[in-house]
């Protein structure tokens, strides 16, 4: 491709691998598993990045970070300005270099990636951040004059909290509507401690806040006020919808009201946001199987099985239904369950969960699966094998097999549209919904995604918002 540079010869083209808990130990504990870069490790890995040209890698960046020259500045050793460098664009390098898909947006577009492993931007992104903060520089950056409009944010995930910051940076009045009583969505209720630590979700909400951004906890949007309500009688001019796809799927089969059947949303939230695995100091409990079983093969199905390992459940399954290859989890995320000792059972699927006299999970009727022809998704479609089903000896099944929209808020904007799945039609490049003044991104326009593709909605919307309050164009 024209401007980019070629390999060196000599180059090293293995990246600098990042040192992680002990499997053996971290099962006993919450803390995080990977433990980051040190200045030099960084250092030495941010020497890899070959300083393209043309840097492909932005191309695949949805938060727009500009990725060489925060990188050059590692080399240098200016990590506070590398941070701020970042948060030019992206106010949340903390959490995106920990969560986001790395290897399937900027890093798979490296250049050295033709020839071995790519610069690890993830990790460098992290480290910068973390550095930042450790050593107290985080500054604000200079405000500038008020515009007089307001913006009303509805949900703070990571679409919702880029949005604000992003607005408050144009000069904004921006004030986010979070239903619980903790900001930061589905980074505070999804993802678990031992991934993403919640004091690093709060740092960047607190950073968010200084750019004088108003958090507003314990306001449920289409109860407490309705979208209508904030247009014409709480005084917004503009309004984003950032409200998550936190409605749990099942499978419809016998047995899911059994106690003992979770959503992986329950499972998670009572630990993550509830932080049951703390409980009697905190006041939420939970029961954990001996044996358990997570249903399905995604980023959520691995934050819950490791969950309960941590929990102290003896033996933890991931039932899937295709094979190994067309698991949704990242790598990464696949290779710390496999080490961790989580059983993956592949190629099976539910078919029913059998209770005891008392109403309990005592098993679960499996079919054994084999794929046939690829489906609409790209992946084979797992085929049941007749005659193969089995009992599972399991007394606790999480079933973790997706999302959909929570109805709460279109149904209250009649005058919005929705599609045929319950998401808010939104155009892709400015977030526009059928409703004049009213904005959406992340999961409610798009189902279930990651973290970056969120963060992105963000800062399109903002400008998009930024463009109307300024012309009252539609």
């Amino acid at each position: 491709m024209a401007g980019e540079k070629k390999p060196k010869k000599g180059l090293n083209l293995n990246r600098m691998e990042m040192p992680r808990q002990d499997p053996k130990e971290r099962i006993k504990n919450f803390n995080e598993v990977a433990l980051g870069y040190t200045p030099e490790m960084a250092i030495a890995e941010a020497e890899r990045c070959l300083q393209c040209k043309k840097p492909v890698c932005i191309d695949g960046c949805p938060a727009e970070v500009k990725i060489p020259e925060f990188i050059k500045l590692i080399t240098e050793g200016k990590f506070v300005e590398a941070s701020r460098k970042i948060k030019e664009t992206n106010a949340l390098p903390a959490v995106c270099g920990r969560v986001c898909p790395q290897e399937e947006q900027c890093e798979v577009l490296c250049v050295l990636h033709k020839k071995g492993a790519p610069v690890a931007i993830g990790r460098l992104e992290r480290f910068v951040a973390d550095y930042e903060a450790e050593v107290g520089a985080i500054e604000v950056p200079e405000l500038p004059p008020r515009t007089g409009k307001r913006v009303a944010v509805v949900g703070s995930g990571p679409a919702g909290l880029t949005v604000a910051a992003d607005l408050a940076l144009m000069g904004h009045e921006v004030v986010i509507f979070e239903a619980l009583h903790k900001a930061g969505g589905v980074l505070v209720y999804g993802i678990p401690e031992f991934r993403l630590p919640k004091a690093i979700v709060q740092r960047e909400v607190d950073y968010i806040k200084k750019l004088g951004v108003k958090v507003v906890c314990d306001v449920v949007i289409g109860k407490t006020f309705t979208v209508d309500d904030l247009l014409n009688e709480e005084g917004f001019d503009a309004v984003f919808l950032g409200v998550g796809a936190g409605l749990p799927w099942f499978m419809d089969i016998p047995g899911e009201n059994l106690n003992g059947v979770y959503s992986a949303n329950e499972f998670l939230t009572r630990n993550n946001l509830m932080k049951a695995y703390l409980f009697p100091e905190y006041d939420t409990p939970i029961k954990v199987g001996r044996k358990v079983a997570v249903v399905g093969g995604g980023n959520v199905a691995m934050d819950a099985v490791r969950t309960a390992l941590r929990l102290g459940a003896e033996e933890a399954h991931i039932v899937y239904r295709r094979s190994r290859a067309e698991m949704p989890a990242r790598e990464e995320e696949i290779e710390n369950a496999e080490a961790e000792g989580v059983i993956f059972d592949l190629l099976v699927n539910p078919v029913e969960i059998l209770g005891d006299e008392k109403g309990w999970v005592k098993g679960m009727k499996c079919i054994r699966m084999e794929l046939g022809e690829p489906d609409e998704s790209g992946r084979r479609r797992p085929v049941p094998i007749e005659g193969s089903e089995f009992v599972m000896d399991v007394d606790m099944v999480v079933m973790a097999i997706g999302t959909g929209a929570n109805p709460l808020v279109p149904s209250t904007t009649p005058d919005m549209e929705t599609n045929r799945r319950g998401y808010i039609v939104a155009d892709p490049e400015t977030c526009k919904t059928t409703k004049k003044g009213v904005f959406a991104g992340g999961d409610i326009i798009r189902g279930s995604a990651t973290v970056i593709l969120a963060v992105g909605d963000g800062k399109k919307a903002a400008r998009a918002i930024d463009h109307y309050l300024k012309t009252g164009e539609w």
